[in-house]
């Protein structure tokens, strides 16, 4: 029988602490800000508002203006909803294929273990951004071939951890009793070790999203990623980096909203995961 129901629900969970809270109430509101960019942003994605370029507060805006006369503040709202949709979707489809194919392979065994194994073991063999640089660079800047590569570089790192959280879950007594009962790999895949796997899974995720918004960000960056005028923060930087000369905050800001997204999921994640631990680590007798 699985450790999970009734026996998980009886178990007190452990408040979050005040940080995790912070951290995701900064999430959350970046999520609805960013959803709801379209009803907020005063201006156009791309809006030319200004004839002054790196325009200060005072001229147009709350942020002023970017490299060509645009509304910062708009651009940023944009820019984030392009941002963080796009890592939410690359994440999605990462552990969508490397949850699938760690418990395939763990539960199947043998041979199918080993040449999945070895397949995911080749790509991470190369560089994340050596691969990305490939793969963009031979099949060009769409957006599906931008969600694809990212994920693809994120579900290597997913199969790893789910094929050993179902290696060590599938050892454990229940699963032995289960499989004794005479039910097949596939139910026990999906009712004995991935409810099981997914508090760890759920870290990973978070961590997962992070990755996929630094690695988008450094793509669009480099001009590999979300190619103008549609607005992303990775684009932003790239594209007002000469403000810092002019003492404009065109670049500052969004990698202040990188930055912030990045340590909000990590506190909620690192809060999660030491929830997790205190629920497998029982008290010791004084």
């Amino acid at each position: 029988m699985s450790i999970t129901g009734a026996a998980r629900r009886s178990l007190r969970l452990p408040a979050l602490p005040t940080r995790a809270v912070i951290g995701l109430a900064v999430l959350v509101a970046l999520l609805l800000v960013s959803a709801a960019a379209p009803l907020l942003a005063p201006f156009g994605e791309a809006e030319i508002v200004s004839n002054e370029s790196f325009g200060f507060p005072a001229v147009v805006g709350p942020l002023g203006t970017d490299h060509l006369g645009r509304d910062l503040l708009s651009r940023l709202l944009y820019g984030g909803r392009s941002t963080l949709l796009l890592a939410l979707a690359t994440t999605a489809i990462a552990f969508v294929v490397g949850v699938g194919a760690g418990l395939g392979a763990a539960m199947a065994g043998g041979v199918i273990d080993e040449v999945v194994s070895r397949f995911f073991d080749a790509l991470l063999s190369f560089p994340s951004i050596v691969l990305a640089l490939l793969m963009i660079g031979a099949l060009g800047t769409s957006m599906p071939v931008l969600i694809g590569t990212v994920a693809l570089v994120e579900a290597c790192r997913v199969f790893r951890m789910a094929r050993a959280l179902a290696i060590d879950i599938s050892a454990l007594d229940f699963v032995a009793a289960a499989r004794a009962r005479g039910e097949g790999t596939w139910w026990l895949a999906a009712r004995e070790v991935l409810p099981n796997a997914l508090g760890p899974l759920s870290v990973e995720f978070g961590l997962r999203f992070t990755y996929a918004i630094l690695f988008l960000s450094a793509l669009s960056f480099i001009g590999l990623g979300v190619q103008p005028p549609t607005a992303d923060w990775g684009v932003m930087v790239r594209e007002n980096a000469k403000g810092l000369l002019y003492g404009s905050p065109a670049a500052l800001v969004p990698a202040a909203c990188i930055t912030l997204v990045t340590l909000s999921v990590n506190t909620i994640v690192d809060a999660f995961a030491d929830r997790d631990q205190d629920l497998r680590v029982p008290d010791m007798p004084p």
